[in-house]
């Protein structure tokens, strides 16, 4: 697929990735002049540029009247809001996670204020984004844990504490954990948990929430996702999610590339949110990097699982081309 370049001008182009890559990713002017094959002085102009014309204010836009041809096309197709965040090529898979994480931390309290609960799903690319939260104290807030941490290993909640705890912190906001397993052994034991009162209290608030954030899992992408490397999935359990199709997890619950999660076996052993309710939450933020997760965004998309997606240019690319 080709997008058309000459809507907008190029200076503008230029001045908007320098602005995104100096105040919401903290490159500096030499590491900008590295990336966009220009001088420092140069980039320093382009920033100024960016200023002058109201591309920049208190933090980093896209206009309404000028949004980027990448997002603007994301939304044509998909029909979602995109935040594209801007980088080169040759970057590494660690890397661009990394950099999306730090451009989400920082738009994030956009969205969330007081009076609002905000479900998270733990994993590496939340963990990456609980690191570079910008504090924004809130009042009557909440976080909520979406699925259960536990695996035969460990019970998880240290980890998935931490990643809970950041986001509590920065936010001024009670912690809602969610003590089960990832997966349970039965969906007969699942099944009896889901009945008990104080397992109750957090699926009935999981389904009140304001905003989900999550990234997405692929089993098998080239940057395996928490959920695969973490003693959570054995070898027959990865056999049965090739066996059926799955492109992907979201808060460990699996789909297809068409969105559909029926007759997939772990699902019914999974912690997650069921899907019917997940999409009743009015924002629901996907974070994801890498061109490997393309078949799990498109699965993600088809399933109706997103309104926000905050992903990387490379990967934007190739969904755009590959839909």
């Amino acid at each position: 697929m080709t997008i058309a370049h000459d809507s907008v001008p190029l200076r503008t182009r230029d001045a908007l990735t320098a602005a995104r890559l100096y105040y919401l990713q903290d490159l500096t002017m030499e590491a900008i002049a590295r990336e966009l094959a220009t001088s420092r002085s140069s980039v320093s102009r382009l920033l100024t540029f960016a200023r002058d014309t109201g591309l920049v204010e208190i933090t980093v836009r896209s206009p309404r009247e000028m949004p980027s041809l990448l997002e603007g096309e994301l939304r044509r197709r998909f029909g979602m809001v995109a935040h594209v965040v801007p980088m080169p090529d040759g970057t590494s898979d660690v890397d661009r996670r990394e950099r999306v994480a730090l451009y989400t931390a920082r738009v994030l309290g956009q969205y969330f204020e007081s009076n609002m609960t905000m479900g998270i799903a733990w994993g590496s690319t939340m963990s990456a984004i609980s690191r570079h939260l910008i504090d924004k104290p809130t009042h009557n807030s909440q976080i909520v844990q979406l699925n259960g941490a536990g695996n035969p290993r460990t019970t998880g909640i240290i980890y998935a504490s931490e990643i809970l705890q950041q986001f509590g912190a920065a936010f001024g906001a009670t912690v809602q954990q969610f003590p089960v397993p990832a997966f349970f052994d039965h969906a007969e034991t699942k099944a009896a948990m889901w009945r008990e009162s104080s397992v109750r209290r957090v699926l009935d608030l999981q389904a009140e929430i304001d905003i989900a954030l999550f990234g997405l899992g692929a089993p098998f992408g080239a940057l395996p996702s928490h959920v695969y490397t973490g003693g959570y999935l054995d070898q027959h359990d990865l056999d049965q999610l090739h066996e059926h199709g799955v492109v992907g997890d979201l808060a460990t619950v699996f789909y297809r590339e068409d969105g559909s999660v029926d007759g997939i076996p772990l699902n019914e052993r999974a912690s997650g949110p069921d899907p019917s309710v997940l999409k009743r939450v009015a924002r629901r933020v996907c974070v994801v990097s890498g061109v490997s997760k393309v078949p799990s965004i498109r699965g993600a998309l088809a399933g109706g699982f997103v309104t926000d997606l905050v992903i990387d240019a490379g990967t934007a690319r190739a969904l755009l081309e590959e839909s």
